[in-house]
């Protein structure tokens, strides 16, 4: 392992690796830095090819020391869909989706808790808490299962069927919230306060390992691509930790030398309903203001403050990209139209981002020519009712 120590981005102080850790003092989340000229005397882009095709393919890039704690169901390694008729229709030719929906409890959401759950058992924690939308809490429930820890998980009672039963089969402590997740936060914080220290927060970007896992979606999209970068990577933004992953893989491939210079634009996506980067970004402010009022058919993308804003809204300026907020009718019709065009069916936040690609090339953002990469994030069978009509009865 290379992980040297880590890093506050807000106030650039030093946090050692060994122990645990949550935010940094000064409220930020903290950054895993790792001794990249070590990485690559050690090994090169050519030698992952010959490796499991998992996401533990870039161990020299993770954050767990001793191989006995990784707890992996061979999550990683998700196909990249290209798009013809999809992508001639709106003007996009070279349009791929990389497919999330087929890892581990059917979500990216796999990846994070992979080697979150990796390295908090290593670093000796018995139980995680953490608040969810449904499918972070899914995949943590089912993967502390498999280390042997248990899991407290909070989830609003809107959030999906299917992720409050995954957390019930894992075993999970389940809290059923009436509320959105910033409600479901409180409560796992009321929860951690009175535990004593026994109880280890794992809510999104409050410990620095799931965003670990979630940049590996950046590396294979690079390595699936011959080692060459996409133009742009439209990525549907709730919490961000997949945007502002894949922007940390995208600068340690560069630091690394495995890539070029240029970089792919990054988007961030998000509902009208439940926009809160699209209305910093478009005011140029470093924070967001809470939405009042979240809704969404994209139930995962409904962070009406996410903690990572600071992390999201620099990824967005530094790759020259931009955020847009699109229409939940919009959402479902693209969700449809792709499913017929290209006979596969994607969770609500993947259609987003299509919609927001469609909308971006009209606006002539998206150039002629370009290579865009759509992150469809979780399976489509997931959200069993969004595709409705024309069944005869």
């Amino acid at each position: 392992m290379h992980l040297t120590h880590l890093e506050c981005p807000r106030c650039g102080s030093e946090h050692p690796a060994d122990v645990l850790q949550n935010l940094c003092g000064c409220g930020s989340p903290l950054l895993a830095r790792y001794d990249l000229a070590a990485v690559a005397a050690t090994v090169a882009p050519e030698q992952f090819g010959l490796r499991p095709a998992d996401l533990w393919r870039y161990r020299e890039l993770l954050p767990v020391a001793d191989s006995r704690f990784v707890t992996t169901l061979g999550e990683g390694w998700t196909p990249m869909w290209r798009a013809p008729a999809y992508g001639h229709e709106i003007g996009i030719a070279d349009l791929i989706v990389k497919d999330e929906g087929l890892t581990p409890t059917g979500s990216f959401k796999a990846r994070g808790a992979s080697v979150g759950v990796s390295r908090a058992r290593e670093l000796g924690v018995k139980r995680i808490a953490m608040p969810t939308n449904g499918n972070a809490g899914a995949a943590w429930a089912t993967y502390a299962a498999r280390a042997g820890m248990g899991a407290t998980i909070a989830m609003p009672l809107a959030a999906p069927t299917i992720c409050r039963e995954e957390c019930l089969a894992a075993g999970a402590d389940l809290r059923l919230i009436d509320g959105l997740i910033n409600d479901a936060g409180r409560d796992i914080a009321e929860l951690i306060a009175g535990s004593d220290g026994g109880i280890f927060d794992a809510g999104t970007l409050r410990e620095p390992y799931r965003l670990e896992g979630k940049k590996t979606m950046g590396y294979e999209i690079v390595e699936q691509l011959g080692w060459q970068v996409p133009d742009v990577i439209v990525y549907p933004t709730g919490g961000g930790v997949g945007l502002i992953g894949i922007h940390k893989a995208l600068h340690e491939l560069r630091e690394l030398g495995w890539v070029e210079d240029r970089l792919p634009r990054l988007v961030a996506v998000q509902s009208t309903g439940c926009a809160p980067i699209v209305r910093a970004f478009a005011a140029g402010e470093e924070r967001v203001t809470p939405w009042e009022d979240a809704h969404t058919v994209a139930f995962g993308i409904t962070v009406p403050a996410p903690l990572g804003d600071e992390l999201i809204l620099s990824a967005l300026r530094d790759s020259a990209g931009t955020a847009i907020a699109v229409d939940d009718a919009e959402i479902l019709t693209d969700l449809r139209d792709f499913a017929a065009r290209e006979g596969l069916l994607l969770c609500p936040e993947g259609a987003a981002c299509l919609t927001a690609a469609r909308h971006l090339r009209a606006g002539g953002w998206i150039r002629p020519g370009e290579r865009v990469v759509v992150l469809n994030t979780g399976a489509g069978l997931k959200y069993p009712g969004l595709v409705q009509g024309g069944a005869p009865s």
